[in-house]
């Protein structure tokens, strides 16, 4: 699992690891597992490379300079750009010159040539305490690097905010980034997420809380969470997830959603609403039940929603069910805090960015740029459980670290793809997963199958496709 801490705790275990430590220790750990990437991402090639160190004023352009002196001392032609001559680091300032590299000139032309000529680029500009977007000379910088060269982020990338994920302004865009100790939450998150590229975490020996800010799930955490039938398993033991959907408008949204049902591990769906036909036609395995809700049989949890139209009285009987509800898509137009709050049993809301927008009462773009706290507060604000869809998914309850769905690809950007998501989910919360496992869980599964139907190479995608491989997924993640 990847878990990822706040600046403050970072910063809190670096000190203690600092007092014990003889002065410079920590930041030459860090400087080695710099060089080290940059090493193998200039291909060892090494010597007679030309390396641009981009260097601040904080220790962040500290170990940019003690990486560039380790790479100069291989043959790489290292100069330093210093964007605060007078504040950078000493020590690593000094190594890098009697290593053999250079300080840029002062002048701007200057400057963007030594950049304009680098294989590699190294974002030594800001580190984790920064906010805000980068400065105009900095940015200005940026401009003259080569598509053809490779940027690697110092820690984070310079203009990002660690702790949030959110970008207010100017930023680096890095191929890889170098981050040490723990992963930061933006580092997992969008926006930032997208500019970092790909990671690669350096052990500094911090000793961290097992509370993390942030986690992602990998294979094994999933493995272990996915529900198995036993010997004595039958299909009511293994659960039965009743879905409430589709419309005489969207029958199509209710052939999604059991899709993704049928295939997560339950052992029966019950269908409730209008499109019984077109769910029967393709899924004769399918209970079917005219309604209301609370008549169609026994069930361990519900998923009403998707293309639902303004069906409301059904949502009133499902939320009023003494078993976990997953509520998306149209399900939440009719959504109040105070109608889920009272509940005993589990909810789960699946809203994406406008639809998260209008429950906060805010804008859309404020969600897409402050996804971390806009699906905290949906969670508390509401009292439930809620995974925000988006180019990162988000999972979030009012106790646990947020989850952060790592599998994720831009091809599910399809229409569908969200019901069977949401047929999905249901069938692990009926299966006995809470909200926050059966959502991360879901998400896992629904990303790893988009990246199957789109093939290696990547390709557009239909959200049939992605239910059809949900068996595949699975068996990627258990073998």
């Amino acid at each position: 699992m990847r878990t990822a801490y706040s600046v403050e705790t970072v910063r809190a275990a670096e000190r203690e690891l600092m007092a014990r430590l003889p002065e410079g220790a920590l930041m030459q750990r860090a400087a080695a597992g710099l060089a080290v990437a940059c090493a193998e991402l200039l291909g060892r090639r090494v010597y007679g490379a030309r390396v641009a160190l981009l260097v601040g004023s904080g220790d962040n352009g500290g170990d940019a300079l003690y990486a560039g002196a380790r790479l100069a001392r291989r043959g790489a032609g290292v100069v330093a750009v210093l964007l605060s001559p007078g504040r950078a680091h000493p020590g690593g300032l000094a190594a890098l010159l009697a290593a053999g590299g250079r300080v840029s000139g002062d002048a701007p032309r200057d400057r963007a040539r030594d950049v304009a000529r680098a294989d590699l680029v190294v974002d030594g500009i800001v580190g984790i305490g920064g906010r805000g977007g980068l400065r105009a000379e900095a940015a200005q910088l940026l401009y003259a690097v080569r598509q053809s060269a490779t940027v690697v982020a110092v820690d984070l990338p310079s203009g990002v905010d660690a702790d949030s994920g959110e970008v207010a302004g100017e930023a680096v865009y890095a191929d890889a980034t170098v981050t040490f100790g723990a992963y930061k939450p933006g580092l997992l998150i969008d926006p930032a997420r997208e500019r970092a590229g790909a990671l690669r975490l350096v052990d500094i020996g911090l000793a961290l809380p097992e509370d993390a800010e942030a986690e992602a799930l990998q294979h094994a955490e999933v493995a272990e969470l996915l529900p198995r039938p036993g010997a004595e398993s039958d299909k009511y033991r293994r659960g039965v997830v009743g879905v409430v959907a589709g419309s005489a408008r969207y029958p199509g949204a209710a052939v999604l959603a059991v899709a993704g049902a049928l295939r997560g591990g339950a052992g029966a769906v019950r269908y409730v609403g209008p499109a019984a036909d077109a769910v029967l036609a393709r899924f004769p395995e399918t209970l079917v039940h005219a309604g209301p809700p609370h008549r169609a049989g026994r069930v361990q949890s519900w998923v009403i929603g998707p293309g639902m139209g303004d069906e409301s009285e059904a949502l009133e009987d499902v939320l009023a069910a003494d078993v976990p509800v997953l509520v998306d898509a149209d399900g939440l137009r009719f959504l109040t805090p105070e109608r889920v709050r009272h509940r005993t049993a589990g909810t789960l809301l699946t809203p994406h960015a406008g639809e998260a927008a209008a429950l906060l009462g805010r804008g859309r773009e404020e969600i897409e740029a402050a996804r971390l706290r806009s699906v905290r507060e949906l969670a508390g604000r509401y009292g439930a459980t809620v995974l925000l869809k988006g180019s990162t998914t988000l999972v979030a309850d009012a106790w646990g670290p947020v989850r952060v769905n790592p599998t994720g690809t831009g091809w599910l950007a399809t229409a569908g793809s969200g019901d069977v998501l949401s047929g999905v989910t249901g069938s692990l919360l009926a299966a006995g997963l809470s909200p926050r496992d059966a959502g991360s869980v879901g998400a896992y599964l629904h990303g790893l199958a988009a990246r199957r139907a789109a093939g290696p190479q990547g390709a557009p995608i239909l959200a049939t496709e992605v239910a059809d491989h949900l068996g595949e997924a699975w068996r990627d993640v258990v073998d």
